[in-house]
């Protein structure tokens, strides 16, 4: 597995670690996860993807566990639109239980919209397309319950969930002790998911979580302390290229040291001034920034960043800013004059 992989070196689907497959779903990530004790042991899908992705999701699953063969359940890093997308489809079409954590539980019955993104925030196409973004709750009834309190994962005797908030209130990672493998989910990334450019591209370098949906930045750098005390050996997030390694610990490592100068914007809705949230869903939101979004900005990402994601060229040479680390709002300053919208 290397360090320098992209986009179009990597297929979709991509085995990750024994017991552990990867699937790109455009720009989100979507995980198929089996203990390693048995090829008889049940399998479990972590994330459900973009809306309309159901059927490839189930195609790809067939491939790796053979036809007629659901998983025991579908477990929630957390519920955004880009990792549930296909979720009450495949809950309903393999008649299985969902699962997530109880803060997350409001956004999954129809009980409580998300916290508004932010667009101000990230300096890219992805950022500035946020205000898009479908935030509102889906209503999975009494199909998605509660993951243990004991953090066990259930059908994965191999794994233990860890609270990772600051992204959303409910957010969990993955954690294998045995070879040290991580699922982040988005409490940290492998992609800067605020660029347009880079999200086609795909190039592995560690980030913060994806600026414009995080809504507690004090609890997201406790989630990557966490996530960096574990020392993982490999980590797969919801969004970029797996890495592994001495190079995924020395950039985790480095993001945990600084994340108030590499993954903190400087100013945002949620900076300095959480969303309150609790058991029933949001509480209270800060106010806008009060300096709008060019409207400039706004409508070339549309027209551009959307392009350039659905086309998904494959066929772009490698950019040789791979492994290139510095804050958010002095790379997003320095390139957009060359590709940001």
């Amino acid at each position: 597995m290397p360090n320098h992989a992209t986009r179009a070196t990597t297929p979709d689907l991509q085995a990750v670690v024994p017991g552990v497959w990867g699937l790109r779903n455009v720009f989100v990530n979507l995980y198929f996860l089996r203990d390693t004790s048995s090829p008889l042991e049940p399998w479990v899908l972590v994330d459900a993807g973009l809306y309309g992705s159901a059927d490839k999701i189930r195609r790809q699953a067939e491939a790796i566990f053979g036809p007629n063969n659901p998983p025991a359940a579908i477990i929630l890093t957390h519920g955004h639109f880009d990792h549930v997308g296909a979720l009450k489809t495949l809950a309903e079409t393999w008649n299985v239980p969902v699962y997530a954590h109880p803060l997350e539980l409001p956004y999954l019955t129809g009980r409580s919209s998300y916290p508004p993104p932010d667009p101000s925030v990230g300096g890219g196409a992805m950022a500035a397309l946020s205000f898009l973004y479908p935030r509102k709750p889906i209503d999975l009834g009494s199909r998605v319950q509660a993951l243990p309190v004991n953090g066990t994962v259930p059908f994965l005797a191999e794994w233990r969930w860890l609270h990772t908030p600051g992204h959303s209130p409910g957010h969990v990672s993955f954690f294998r002790e045995s070879d040290r493998t991580l699922l982040a989910g988005d409490a940290f990334v492998t992609v800067q998911q605020e660029s347009g450019l880079a999200v086609l591209e795909q190039q592995q370098e560690v980030h913060g979580p994806p600026a414009y949906f995080t809504i507690d930045w004090a609890q997201a750098r406790e989630s990557v302390a966490k996530l960096a005390a574990l020392e993982p050996q490999v980590a797969a997030t919801g969004h970029g290229i797996p890495m592994h390694g001495e190079e995924l610990r020395r950039q985790l490592h480095e993001l945990s040291a600084h994340f108030d100068q590499v993954a903190v914007p400087a100013q945002g809705r949620y900076v300095g001034h959480p969303a309150v949230t609790d058991e029933t869903g949001v509480v209270a939101v800060p106010p806008r920034p009060e300096a709008p979004l060019p409207k400039w900005i706004i409508g070339a990402a549309l027209v551009g960043g959307l392009g350039y994601l659905l086309l998904r060229d494959r066929n772009g040479q490698p950019n040789s800013r791979a492994g290139h680390r510095e804050p958010r709002g002095r790379y997003a300053r320095r390139h957009r004059d060359e590709y940001e919208f």
